[in-house]
């Protein structure tokens, strides 16, 4: 692909430095639709990134399109704060009937602000005010956002440097086979909570995600989060399962954690529970932990009616029968195994390992640095993916679930190339 030059001048001089994706792609993006964008000069661009996971139907989805543009032409309701709204409530009713029932998950529904750590401090803040302590636990290489509750259990230094104030209150355990298999699950973790020398504060609740997506596609065993959560029963401490970027279908069920078989106390979810990247985030909790006081957590734009409205729809269109896109998805995924595993057989002495599930998968490389320059390279292919991990070390791919078999097929071509032209 040619790409001219484009007038990047405005976003050098005038945006903040702190930008970041944009230095990856360096050109002008005007229209979107599905799996496909497109730049100011015409230039199409394959999408394996779909809004880090807030894209989980597509660009301007057409279903969700059309319902958004009927509710703005009868003036909708647009701005509610916690209002009751006709939006909200068939949104409520939706989530209840194609989501929650089916699953047999009693959990009350709190809207938050509508980011995915506006989610996650609520969260944290309900689980401290339930048990009446301070103290979080989360796990090596968490991500859960950059406010500064929400640092302070991600694990990667150079954003928790960000914060510019020491981040408390949060203590760090080993994840998922952090010690090759070497060490038994939670060994460490339970001899600090029962020995009374060990100086760990009785921790209030456990945060977690079943896959971690920005710390380099790292998935947990069903059966390790099955021993987390039995641990947190046993100790007395809340299961906060972060599906943030990995629900409403990415890994193939709703929720990541149904795999699991586990029910957590509190879930977050955001990015694509709109389903058309339109800002919202829920904060799910058992009924019994429902002790808020009225506006004891508020917020201005915790009520996006347009949001309620292409949620009801995506719910209605892609979750009336689950199993039916749940089956889609998985299948969508082990197209991706298959190329990941010839792109490994094909490069064995570089590549270190694939992984992933349902539609997120990593690929990483014993080379650090190979995974920015086959993401650069395979922009200038036409193919937009982005890198993760604590040294930005994995190739992520994050397609929409809704994308076809060639697409998919089209792209992994794209990357396959990228490899090979970066050794």
């Amino acid at each position: 692909m040619t790409i001219t030059q484009p007038d990047l001048s405005v976003f050098q001089t005038l945006e903040s430095e702190v930008r970041s994706y944009c230095r990856g792609w360096p050109t002008v993006f005007d229209r979107a639709r599905g799996s496909r964008m497109y730049d100011e000069d015409g230039h199409e661009y394959l999408d394996f990134f779909a809004g880090a996971g807030s894209l989980n139907y597509g660009h301007n989805n057409p279903v969700l399109k059309r319902a958004l543009l009927d509710y703005l032409e009868r003036d909708g309701v647009t701005h509610g704060l916690d209002m009751s709204t006709t939006a909200k409530r068939t949104f409520l009713q939706t989530f209840q009937d194609l989501v929650l029932r089916p699953r047999d998950l009693p959990y009350k529904v709190m809207f938050p602000g509508p980011t995915g750590t506006n989610a996650v401090e609520s969260a944290l803040k309900l689980a401290r005010k339930v048990k009446g302590r301070e103290a979080i636990v989360s796990f090596t290489n968490a991500f859960h956002g950059m406010s500064l509750g929400s640092l302070a259990v991600t694990g990667n230094a150079f954003k928790r440097a960000g914060a510019g104030i020491p981040l408390v209150h949060g203590t760090p355990m080993p994840f998922d086979n952090y010690f090759d298999g070497q060490v038994p699950d939670f060994l460490w973790f339970e001899r600090l909570l029962e020995d009374q020398g060990s100086g760990l504060n009785k921790p209030a609740a456990v945060i977690v995600e079943t896959v971690q997506g920005e710390g380099g596609i790292n998935a947990a065993r069903p059966e390790w989060l099955r021993a987390l959560a039995d641990l947190c029963e046993r100790q007395d401490m809340l299961l906060i399962v972060d599906d943030i970027q990995m629900g409403c279908g990415r890994t193939g069920a709703f929720f990541s954690f149904e795999e699991a078989g586990i029910t957590p106390d509190i879930v977050t979810v955001s990015k694509s529970i709109s389903g058309y990247g339109l800002p919202m985030s829920l904060c799910l909790f058992k009924p019994e932990l429902d002790i808020w006081e009225p506006g004891e957590h508020n917020g201005t734009f915790r009520g996006n009616n347009p949001a309620f409205v292409t949620a009801t729809a995506a719910l209605e269109t892609y979750w009336a029968d689950g199993s039916a896109m749940e089956k889609q998805t998985r299948a969508r995924g082990e197209q991706v195994e298959q190329a990941l595993i010839s792109i490994t057989e094909e490069n064995l002495a570089d590549v270190k390992e694939y992984r992933g599930r349902g539609l997120v998968w990593g690929l990483e490389f014993h080379d650090k640095s190979r995974a920015e320059r086959i993401a650069r390279r395979a922009f200038e292919l036409g193919l937009l993916i982005e890198t993760s991990g604590p040294e930005s070390e994995v190739v992520k791919l994050l397609p929409a679930l809704t994308i076809t078999p060639e697409e998919l097929d089209e792209g992994l071509s794209v990357l396959a190339r990228a490899v090979r032209e970066t050794v």
